[in-house]
């Protein structure tokens, strides 16, 4: 039966056509690719593809975070006006603000930015948040101020500190504090400032990507008090691989420590830096170390060929950032990871984009590459785990993997080959397209060792599946492992854009042994990290069994003459993290929120059906405010009649009110 299913593979790998009209994901061309314009789809795909434990908005679009005094605050690019609006979606820009205790379950709050003031009538686009001297939050971002594009740098602060949740930001009355006037620059490509650090001079620093004559360009400038800004000379670092740079990220790390390193506070030596930047759909980066003689980035390898560079994760990933979490000491990164079926589809769903799982990131032993990992926090959603020990795969052989809920879960396995005798030769051409290797040697290609790794959201006949998997080559004497995520079986639906991902990673096979593999699952979102994170690929996919069956099959799988062990394979379903609406009122052109009496009206119409289809209790508004009304009472209360409360007297009286009063309702 196995080597049947297998059989069936090929043939559907080898029946795949590409959509050569699509150019990839990370070329050197305008846009890294173009969506596909499909039929709309049924509206029960909206609930099917919505994943249950990334973050993402309740509805529209979405594209820095930060901790401060216990809350993690996510701000994201965010369109009111709907899911995709190809005409004018980048226009009308707001950020999106929602908050969190554990950078897993989400509550949305109102937009923190919106577009009112000359200097981003037009936008409010990304930029990122610093905390000065450990007690100020402080955005800086790029505004749109005209309908051409042309780019300046604001900045916001809280209204109200001591708000928990920083629910109110006011921009300051000097914006633009950044202009767009130096010679050689293009106005429309001068933006996302970076979160600030600390100078050699003792200043505040920040970066701003540009393209200047025509040459990617990290912009560097200071400032004493983090509103009055001068650009120093020379940049942080320019290079001609590319001619833009956006969504900047530059931070300090220790090689082989997995501590986080505050940019504000004095780094230590042996440190490194890392600039991290976002072009053509890719998220690349460089490593070296920040001369603090000259005030500039020098990499450790010039690679003038950015196919060469390294990416932070080879799939569906974009506009990274990264902060320091000081709550555990470490660095955090996520990023955009958008839909990868048509304008169309996100219509017809209502939104589109989640972000990634955050990851813990930090610096390899060796100095050279980045490794992440799922924050830890993210095991909180484990339930029915299974666990297998001591399997063999021979050349042909599937397992499946049962037990669990295969469309929301966290499987990690480690594969241990039998014999490293059989590695293929390695081709060093393959560094400058790992997709065509991954296309060329899918999962149904006989190899030496490999290819090996698992085949998920599969359907009942395997017409329908995702690979990811592993093949192992020798170069010279060290050991190169090509890592695949390949959709291009992943639906049957047409119309998709359905890449083979991949990308290169050394590894010393003769004495690590064993090659892990870590993929989470959630629904539409498949995030894959390879040899314990030192290779990460995010994918989109939109299988047709998801919305059909609403259940899918899992297998581990060897297609090598090499037979590879599994000493160990642990694998979970995962629970729905929280992820509540908007406590907003958020406008909308299209429908709008206010009757015609400016009266407001509920933005989601049959609000508690929408919430029985999810198994949440919907109820009205009085309830999730009056906790805090209450309490406000209780502070008038003792105001006039001059006395205080302690706080175990406040819960206890809050709790006596409130369960009264929920009964009530309830009850009715």
């Amino acid at each position: 039966m196995a080597m049947e299913v297998l059989a069936r593979l090929a043939c559907v790998f080898c029946a795949t056509i590409l959509l050569q009209s699509l150019a990839w994901p990370c070329s050197n061309g305008e846009r890294g690719f173009s969506y596909p314009q499909s039929p709309k789809v049924p509206s029960i795909v909206s609930e099917r593809y919505r994943t249950a434990y990334h973050f993402q908005p309740p509805r529209n679009w979405m594209n820095g975070p930060m901790y401060y005094n216990g809350v993690y605050h996510e701000f994201y690019q965010y369109n009111p006006d709907g899911a995709f609006d190809p005409n004018d979606s980048l226009m009308n820009m707001v950020w999106g603000h929602s908050v969190s205790t554990d950078l897993i379950n989400w509550v949305g709050l109102e937009p923190a930015i919106k577009p009112d003031i000359p200097s981003d009538i037009c936008g409010c686009w990304t930029g990122s948040a610093t905390i000065l001297f450990g007690v100020q939050p402080v955005i800086i971002y790029t505004g749109l101020i005209d309908r051409k594009a042309n780019q300046v740098q604001n900045i916001a602060l809280p209204k109200n500190r001591s708000d928990p949740y920083l629910r109110e930001w006011a921009k300051v009355g000097s914006n633009p504090v950044i202009q767009h006037v130096i010679p050689g620059l293009n106005s429309s490509h001068f933006r996302d400032p970076t979160t600030g650090w600390i100078g050699p001079d003792g200043l505040w620093r920040i970066a701003v990507g540009a393209e200047v004559n025509g040459i990617g360009t990290a912009l560097l400038y200071k400032s004493e008090d983090f509103m009055s800004w001068t650009r120093i000379e020379r940049p942080l670092y320019s290079n001609n691989a590319l001619n833009m740079w956006e969504c900047l990220d530059f931070f300090a790390v220790v090689p082989g420590s997995n501590n986080g390193l505050d940019m504000s506070s004095e780094i230590p030596s042996g440190a490194k830096h890392v600039l991290k930047v976002s072009i053509n759909s890719c998220d690349m980066y460089i490593v070296g170390v920040y001369d603090l003689k000259r005030d500039e980035f020098v990499p450790d390898t010039v690679q003038d060929d950015n196919r060469l560079w390294t990416r932070i994760d080879y799939g569906t990933f974009y506009a990274s950032k990264s902060f320091f979490d000081s709550k555990h000491g470490r660095r955090v990164i996520w990023a955009w990871s958008n839909e990868t079926d048509s304008y169309s589809d996100d219509i017809a769903k209502g939104w589109a984009g989640i972000h990634s799982i955050p990851r813990t990131i930090w610096l390899d032993g060796d100095g050279k590459q980045l490794i992440q990992w799922p924050v830890e926090e993210i095991e909180s959603l484990r339930i029915n785990e299974i666990n297998h020990q001591g399997l063999e795969l021979k050349k042909g052989d599937l397992f499946e993997i049962k037990g669990i809920d295969t469309i929301q879960a966290d499987i990690e396995i480690d594969f241990e080959p039998t014999s490293i005798d059989d590695a293929e030769p390695f081709d060093p051409s393959w560094l400058f397209d790992p997709r065509k290797q991954c296309r060329e040697a899918d999962a149904s290609v006989h190899g030496g060792i490999g290819p090996f790794g698992l085949v998920i959201l599969a359907s009942d006949n395997m017409e329908e599946h995702t690979a990811v998997h592993f093949r192992v080559y020798k170069s010279e004497q060290k050991y190169i492992i090509l890592m695949c995520s390949d959709l291009r079986r992943s639906s049957l639906r047409p119309g998709l854009y359905t890449p083979a991902y991949g990308g290169f990673f050394e590894f010393d096979l003769e004495n690590e042994k064993r090659i892990s593999l870590r993929t989470l699952i959630d629904r539409s979102a498949v995030e894959s990290f390879g040899s314990g994170g030192r290779i990460c690929i995010t994918a989109r996919v939109y299988p047709v069994a998801l919305v059909d069956n609403g259940a899918t099959h899992m297998y581990a799988f060897n297609n090598g003459s090499t037979t590879v062990g599994v000493p160990q394979l642990r694998a979970w379903s995962m629970k729905r993290a929280q992820d509540e609406e908007f406590a907003a009122d958020v406008p909308q052109k299209n429908t709008g929120i206010c009757d015609s009496n400016d009266d407001f009206v509920p933005s989601i119409r049959n609000v508690h059906v929408h919430g029985a289809e999810k198994g949440v209790l919907v109820l009205a508004d009085i309830m999730a405010n009056s906790g805090g009304v209450m309490v406000r009472y209780f502070e008038w209360v003792q105001n006039i009649q001059v006395f205080m409360w302690d706080e175990e007297k406040v819960n206890r009286e809050l709790k006596t009110y409130m369960t009264r009063a929920s009964n009530i309702v309830l009850i009715i």
